[in-house]
């Protein structure tokens, strides 16, 4: 049966001491979990950077302003928040925003994802274990099947489950009512939920590209967390090359780090910073190996097109299915490729970043 970790959402001056419930003393047992022994994360560089609380979340004001609202009327109420929806591409911190309002609510959260529900059962123990006011997080939440997905209905509106003991003329149905929970889902494909299922979320927020400023902000702070000094003109650097999303910025911070710590004794400068992104492929719009490929590919073999993605995709000896969701997309974005009927095509100002005539 599968399941994730379950840890708890504590201020950062509290210790290991956790609140079960708005307005709840802490209590033993934090998880839910016979024993009180509740699996925690592992540290890692992600954890690290990843902000605690709201006030520390840098982009997105919109949705923090109406997250803030929803979460200081449910708890003037003393009633569980209403069940959120996150959608919008990887990397724009929808797991974030999952791990900060437990924080905000004085609650518990436990975290599942939508892949590895794969029967009711492995629904079951999060259900049982929610306390009063605590959080259930399920990430890519358009992955769980729909046997799971009919068990949440009541779950989230009633808080009840219905659990079938037996077969045929001995079966038998057992309720189990539930504590007031919130249940987080977020996903990179809003269009794949189910209407039943995607009503049944009060609030629903779908998360927006970063701006070049948010994510030098974004870079400033993180090399704080790292210990490292990073001056304006490197943040500006690493915020261009990370394509609007705040994952691709910690990940290029934390690879100059290493860079520098190699092969320039730890000092951070913009032409270094240049020099460790240029040594992945990384260059000014963003664009790595893979994306100057296909480029090139569509205008040296293609005359710039059209041309078909499968026609690109055996010519570039890749897999159709890799180009289509993870290269044209920022090509799109970033209008270097046009999508037509007749198959892609390379813009004028794909041709002026790749440095390659127009053909006549």
């Amino acid at each position: 049966m599968a399941r994730e970790a379950i840890y708890q959402q504590s201020k950062p001056d509290m210790g290991s001491e956790m609140d079960q419930g708005p307005g709840e003393p802490p209590e033993n047992n934090v998880s839910g979990l016979p024993g009180g022994d509740a699996p925690r994360p592992r540290p890692d560089a992600d954890g690290k950077l990843r902000p605690r609380r709201m006030d520390e979340m840098v982009g997105q004001r919109d949705v923090i302003e109406r997250l803030k609202i929803a979460i200081d009327a449910a708890t003037a109420r003393g009633e569980p928040l209403g069940h959120i929806l996150f959608d919008g591409p990887p990397g724009l911190g929808k797991t974030t925003f999952a791990t900060v309002i437990p924080a905000e609510m004085n609650t518990s959260v436990q975290m599942a994802n939508g892949a590895g529900l794969r029967a009711p059962k492995d629904l079951l123990p999060y259900l049982t274990n929610v306390s009063e006011g605590s959080v259930l997080f399920i990430d890519e939440i358009h992955r769980v099947p729909k046997a799971v997905e009919e068990y949440l209905y009541t779950a989230m509106e009633d808080y009840r489950i219905d659990v079938v003991l037996g077969d045929g003329v001995n079966a038998r149905t057992l309720n189990l009512e539930l504590r007031p929970f919130t249940l987080i889902g977020a996903t990179t494909r809003a269009g794949m939920l189910s209407a039943p299922l995607r009503d049944r979320f009060q609030i629903r927020e779908h998360l927006g590209w970063y701006t070049r400023d948010e994510l030098s902000e974004i870079v400033r702070r993180n090399a704080v967390k790292l210990s490292i000094q990073v001056d304006d003109g490197t943040a500006d650097l690493i915020a261009d090359r990370s394509r609007s999303t705040p994952r691709l910025a910690n990940n290029r911070l934390l690879w100059v780090r290493d860079y520098t710590q190699s092969k320039a004794d730890g000092n951070f400068d913009r032409d270094i910073t240049r020099s460790a992104l240029d040594m992945i492929g990384i260059d000014e719009l963003g664009l790595d190996k893979q994306d100057r490929n296909y480029l090139d590919t569509l205008m040296r073999v293609f005359l710039g097109g059209p041309a078909g993605l499968d026609a690109i995709a055996h010519t570039m000896n890749v897999s159709g299915d890799t180009l289509e969701d993870e290269v044209e997309p920022f090509l799109l974005r970033s209008e270097l490729l046009v999508r037509t009927r007749r198959g892609r095509l390379a813009t004028p100002k794909a041709y002026e970043h790749m440095k390659r005539p127009m053909p006549e």
